[in-house]
């Protein structure tokens, strides 16, 4: 077989090595395509980041509403009419029933409470300063309870004569508080008024020096209830 001369060889080598350099080149950038496309691919699939976020603050407690007063003594709401809930003393400015007590007989009673916790005796309010509509209705209830407004008049008295309508009467409990105020009440000028009613207290001023006045049997002997 006859030979190629020697340019043609050469011409043909060159072309070989062109091609290889170049299917290398091809080869390369098919490759870092390829890869730059797979890591879109997996950045794509991938959730979005979540950005930083603060914990949520905790719930506060509902606040209580304006329009209702409550007591520390209990849940009932406490009527500015004169109503008392359980366990309040002397000392509660917060109940109507005590703040509108007369404050020359709201201190003496300070006082009185006040040397009474050295004998472990505390005053409780049973009833204090009460609104003329509180008062008569307290007055119904008692004629259906006694059957007669006559009896009931032995208990409670209306609206007009009440000292408890004027802030000037406090029913005070319990059985040894008022076996203290017995003994020791006229020190402080205050006093019993009705012999049916030893947890009704007023006050007596002049008691300080001459002792309290002599007690009616009940609301109906006193000249004040006479109107």
């Amino acid at each position: 077989m006859a030979q190629a001369p020697p340019s043609v060889r050469t011409t043909t080598r060159r072309i070989h090595r062109l091609l290889l350099i170049g299917l290398a080149v091809v080869a390369t950038i098919t490759a870092a395509f390829g890869h730059q496309w797979h890591d879109s691919s997996e950045s794509s699939d991938a959730p979005p980041a979540t950005p930083f976020s603060a914990a949520p603050p905790p719930k506060s407690r509902s606040a209580p509403s304006p329009n209702v007063h409550r007591s520390e003594h209990g849940s009932a709401p406490v009527e500015a009419g004169g109503a008392v809930p359980d366990g309040v003393t002397v000392f509660d400015d917060e109940i109507a029933a005590v703040a509108g007590l007369d404050p020359a007989l709201l201190t003496a009673l300070r006082e009185a409470a006040t040397d009474a916790e050295k004998d472990r005796v505390e005053f409780y309010v049973n009833s204090g300063r009460r609104s003329p509509e509180y008062q008569e209705q307290l007055l119904r209830e008692a004629v259906s309870r006694y059957g007669s407004e006559a009896e009931a008049a032995r208990w409670v008295a209306t609206a007009a004569t009440s000292p408890h309508v004027s802030g000037d009467a406090v029913d005070i409990g319990e059985s040894d508080a008022t076996a203290w105020l017995s003994r020791h009440g006229a020190e402080y000028g205050l006093c019993q008024i009705y012999d049916n009613e030893p947890w009704h207290y007023e006050l007596r001023p002049d008691a300080v020096d001459d002792g309290c006045p002599r007690t009616y049997a009940d609301p109906t002997q006193d000249p004040r209830m006479q109107q």
